[in-house]
């Protein structure tokens, strides 16, 4: 298959195709053990702190503004 002779819309849903392979591969995949000791840490880290963080909405709004002013 030679790619750069696909449409821009046939590179699109192969691109969709793969990332759909991916997901579904990547779900299957254990965890290691070092990536669950990370996750564990930034837990307790989260659980002490008690700051989750700013919502989606507001976080937009940020993005959106940054971007006006460039």
């Amino acid at each position: 298959m030679n790619i750069q002779q696909l449409s821009i819309s046939e590179k699109i849903l192969l691109a969709e195709e793969l990332w759909e392979s991916i997901r579904a591969d990547a779900t299957q995949e254990p965890l290691q053990s070092k990536h669950k000791e990370v996750l564990n840490q930034r837990l307790q880290a989260l659980e002490m702190d008690g700051d989750i963080g700013d919502s989606w909405e507001n976080v937009l709004q940020r993005v959106v503004a940054n971007g006006q002013n460039t």
